[in-house]
């Protein structure tokens, strides 16, 4: 069986591991950077790494020798962290791993960090295809593999979910990491209410950070801060995650990164895939902060795929995105696929009863046991609200959408016309996707947004699409906001149809004709704010 050394450097820890393919254990060996202010220098970051990283490696191949003998003929290769992370860091690493690899004549592999991150949690947990959640300090990212590839169905568009703690904890004078000492103090703290923002499965951190600042300098009290920051973004992540699920159909989900050793965040994911009858594994926190033991296990993978580089073919890449890499160690093709609507469907909020002699569908809201019930009464009443509303706006558009029957906020519900014969996401086609983009042409003309354009918020026939589901959406005149609509659809068609790349073409020429090309144009500017763009 494969035995695989791993080294991991991206950013603040030093560390190295062998993964053995026959037992399935993994030693590691780990030096992580302390800096003396509050957030990490890219300087000191590789001046660690420079010190470090012989140290680590020097102490796991007298291990592999004391267990196995020679490296040389224990070992079958090397991976390394190739990115994405802090260029000088990476750097010490790969030409490391490139100079072990050499003397003892073994084949090389490169991998991505953010996927070591997800397939550890794969391996250990034993589940086939899940969702994962990256929840780590320069990233935030929901993750689904489909056609080969794992796909980013969501991911935040300004800041890590990290970086944003850090950010408030540097502002009222912490140390790094600031995670530990929010988590900390919230445990004495009462829910204050700041910005949550969530669009589609994508989401923003900086306004919820900026909000914190503003909440501390005006004598809200730290504890009250830290608690109101702890609901607020686990909660966007937890309903983004749900939200993945709901879209692709899977039912497991695995959590990996450095935030996810935060025992809220696991306790709210836990809480929602309860509720959802979905599996869920959060690896032990030495495999959730950056490590090289899954560096070692994906590199096993990659190794017996036989995905390996040349020297010449090594060179890191800080800004390597998940999304880029071909899975060759996966032989499925797709995450799952979501069931087709029957009598009782469960979306990623509510579920919906449909009574075909009636012509009826029955929505309800759910409370989420994952969030605070002063956020959640808030959100649901909200939501529900605005889906009546902009609901029939569009439908006086000329926008085809239900008719709205009733209508409770407090209690979360609705009653719709039952239109449609399936989702989009079961019966797509060029046809219904360019329909697609000429509804959202028309509402943005008018001033508002869906806010959720997922093929699941689609329902078709043999001659009509329709758009439900506006409980995201909102009135606005920013440019800005229309291109996200067309975002979040494109990621979800990205995720999930056989052939996304001619249906996004079709749906923007679409989109192009009936309405405003400065929307494309700031289209190209967000998909470019994607971490590591």
């Amino acid at each position: 069986m494969t035995r695989v050394l791993g080294i991991e450097g991206t950013a603040w820890c030093a560390s190295a591991a062998v993964f053995d393919g026959a037992t399935g254990d993994v030693s590691i060996r780990s030096e992580a950077y302390q800096p003396d202010s509050g957030g990490i220098h890219p300087r000191e970051a590789a001046e660690h790494m420079r010190d470090a990283v012989p140290t680590v490696i020097g102490s796991i191949l007298e291990t592999i020798e004391a267990t196995h003998g020679d490296a040389a003929e224990a070992l079958d290769a090397v991976a390394f962290s190739r990115g994405p992370g802090l260029g000088p860091c990476l750097r010490i690493v790969g030409t490391a791993a490139r100079a072990l690899a050499g003397r003892l004549g073994l084949e090389l592999v490169g991998v991505n960090h953010m996927l070591a991150h997800l397939e550890i949690g794969r391996y250990r947990s034993g589940f086939d295809a899940p969702i994962c959640l990256n929840a780590s300090g320069a990233n935030a990212h929901v993750l689904g593999y489909h056609d080969g590839r794992y796909r980013v169905l969501g991911e935040t568009m300004d800041t890590g979910v990290g970086n944003a703690l850090d950010k408030f904890t540097r502002h009222v004078g912490w140390s790094h990491p600031g995670g530990p000492k929010i988590e900390s103090r919230a445990t004495a703290g009462e829910y204050v209410e700041l910005p949550y923002v969530v669009k589609g499965m994508d989401f923003s951190f900086s306004g919820i950070t900026s909000a914190a600042k503003a909440a501390y300098d005006d004598g809200v009290p730290i504890e009250d801060v830290c608690r109101g920051l702890e609901e607020t973004v686990f909660a966007m992540l937890a309903e983004v995650s749900e939200r993945a699920l709901s879209l692709t159909g899977a039912d497991e989900l695995v959590l990996g990164g450095g935030v996810g050793q935060n025992e809220r965040l696991r306790g709210m994911l836990d809480a929602m895939c309860a509720e959802r009858g979905a599996s869920f594994y959060a690896p032990d926190p030495e495999f959730l902060r950056d490590n090289a033991g899954m560096i070692a296990v994906l590199g096993a993978a990659m190794y017996d795929a036989g995905d390996t580089l040349s020297i010449d073919a090594s060179g890191v890449r800080p800004d390597f995105r998940p999304d880029e890499v071909d899975v060759t160690w996966r032989s499925e093709r797709t995450t799952a696929s979501p069931a087709p609507a029957d009598e009782r469907t469960q979306g990623a909020e509510a579920t919906v009863e449909l009574d075909a002699g009636a012509g009826r569908a029955f929505k309800r809201r759910h409370a989420k046991a994952y969030r605070h019930p002063e956020l959640d009464e808030r959100l649901r009443k909200r939501r529900t609200r605005t889906e009546a509303r902009l609901t029939s706006a569009a439908r006086r558009l000329g926008v085809p959408t239900p008719v709205v029957f009733d209508v409770d906020p407090p209690a979360g519900t609705l009653t719709f016309e039952l239109v449609g014969d399936a989702d989009l996401s079961d019966a797509v086609s060029a046809e219904r996707v360019g329909a697609v983009g000429r509804h959202l042409a028309r509402c943005h003309e008018a001033g508002f947004v869906h806010g959720d354009p997922t093929p699941r918020n689609v329902r078709v026939s043999e001659d009509r699409t329709w758009l439900i589901d506006f409980g995201l959406g909102y009135h606005t005149d920013a440019t800005e906001d229309y291109a996200m609509d067309l975002h979040v659809f494109e990621g979800a068609l990205a995720g999930t149809a056989a052939d996304p790349t001619a249906l996004i073409a079709g749906f923007e020429d679409a989109y192009a004709a009936a309405g405003d090309e400065a929307v494309l144009r700031r289209l190209r500017e967000i998909e470019r704010r994607g971490r590591y763009r």
